[in-house]
């Protein structure tokens, strides 16, 4: 078998409009900085928000997607600052590589330190799952909130927290901008941004299922090098 299965649309009808809108895109799209396992991550988010303008403001680590692969094969926990991408991502396809995806947002005790600290319910989230031991070798992904990424930095910096890869796209207004030019300073960690002020849930979302795809190509192909 040389095909995904696990990670394709259920229906041959699904399996063409997808094919189709990747081959619109990448038509549209036209030239292009990434590279050939860099290319159907930015695709995908494409593909996810009918924006070109992800052709350019992705960025990536060198050592992302490999690592973000190797994370996935070896059944890494995602865990991630808000609900929605969790709702977003398919139980198939994180079953089929024994994953676990977490996030904490609504947890009483979550919003409970929050409201006693001056924080937010995403600080206290991330807080969480470093006492959870959840965040060393696992793949985040911040869509929502910037103060989550920031957070995420900070560990990495004060204590020493080792996740595989971020996924930080935060969208919004107020410190998303500068949460993604924080976590690009960090040489030591894989992650793949969003420049500026877009984001988003949808896209982090997008972004782990072709890392999923890839990854589900490595099993295949186990020649193959990222």
């Amino acid at each position: 078998m040389t095909a995904n299965s696990v990670t394709e649309q259920l229906t041959a009808a699904g399996r063409a409009i997808e094919h189709d809108s990747f081959a619109i895109i990448d038509r549209e799209a036209g030239s292009h900085a990434y590279d050939a396992l860099q290319w159907p991550i930015v695709r995908r988010m494409i593909h996810a928000t009918a924006d070109f303008e992800f052709n350019g403001l992705t960025e990536f680590h060198p050592q992302a997607v490999a690592a973000g692969i190797a994370a996935i094969l070896a059944g890494a926990a995602i865990v991630t600052d808000v609900g929605m991408i969790n709702v977003g991502l398919s139980e198939k396809r994180l079953g089929h590589f024994g994953i676990a995806a977490h996030q904490f947002i609504s947890d009483a005790d979550v919003i409970a330190a929050a409201q006693a600290e001056g924080t937010t319910r995403a600080v206290q989230a991330m807080r969480k799952a470093r006492r959870l031991g959840l965040l060393d070798g696992a793949v985040v992904g911040v869509g929502n909130a910037p103060t989550a990424l920031i957070e995420i930095v900070r560990q990495i910096r004060e204590e020493g927290v080792r996740p595989a890869l971020i996924v930080g796209m935060p969208v919004g207004f107020v410190s998303a901008a500068e949460s993604k030019d924080w976590l690009a300073d960090v040489a030591d960690i894989p992650w793949i941004i969003t420049r500026g002020r877009k984001g988003g849930s949808t896209l982090v979302v997008s972004a782990l299922h072709a890392l999923l795809s890839l990854a589900e190509q490595r099993q295949l192909r186990p020649g193959d090098s990222a």
